[in-house]
């Protein structure tokens, strides 16, 4: 998928930068954009990690899910059978919260029932499909899904107006006098169809200053 990854990104680029002269000069500035899918991609793992970052600063959670890997997995990835098992205290002796510990002990059962499909399965679906499947996990909502989608799995259209980062981005963007909200946001994202992950990811980066 790389090459044609990147191809896709590229005319992303291109297209984006002919309908959106503003945030042409953004990608121009910025650069390519630095969307990738991961080769190893594993829906259990992927958003145990997820779960594991909620309304933590990287390094602590890191630590935790660190930690979490090695008491029910390999040291390397949690095993989705042992996190099943597990006793609730089990996990949050590895520094999880209550509510982190009962979403982990959830995916791995929605994962192991089928509601959440494995990687196969979730790259035949359609995004909102795969949305409305994700977020029966207690604790995980649409945003987490779509970080999913878009970083990921590589998915292009994702249009996540529920960031801050993106709200933000897009304000400083059209300078506009008060922050956008996302129902005001999400029809003007048409404009970006069907390349709207890419025009996100240059908005964190006008949010961030660049």
């Amino acid at each position: 998928m790389g090459s044609a990854f990147r191809r896709a990104l590229t005319k992303a680029q291109k297209q984006l930068a002919a309908v959106d002269p503003a945030l042409g000069k953004v990608i121009a500035r910025v650069g390519p954009a630095q969307l990738e899918p991961s080769p190893e991609f594993d829906p259990f793992h992927a958003l145990v990690r997820s779960i594991c970052h909620q309304q933590l600063h990287g390094k602590a959670a890191e630590t935790i899910l660190g930690r979490v890997n090695a008491k029910f997995g390999d040291g390397t990835l949690a095993d989705l059978e042992k996190i099943r098992r597990a006793r609730i205290q089990s996990m949050r002796a590895c520094g999880l919260s209550l509510s982190k510990a009962l979403a982990i002990k959830d995916l791995a059962l929605k994962c192991a029932d089928g509601t959440v499909p494995p990687a196969k399965a979730l790259h035949a679906m359609v995004d909102d499909e795969i949305v409305e499947r994700v977020s029966q996990v207690r604790g995980i909502g649409r945003w987490t899904v779509e970080m999913m989608l878009m970083f990921r799995m590589g998915r292009l259209d994702v249009f996540p107006v529920d960031d801050f980062g993106v709200r933000k981005g897009f304000t400083l963007l059209r300078q506009l006098p008060a922050p956008i909200t996302p129902r005001a946001l999400w029809p003007l994202g048409e404009l970006w169809r069907p390349y709207r992950s890419v025009a996100s990811w240059y908005l964190w980066r006008v949010a961030d200053g660049r």
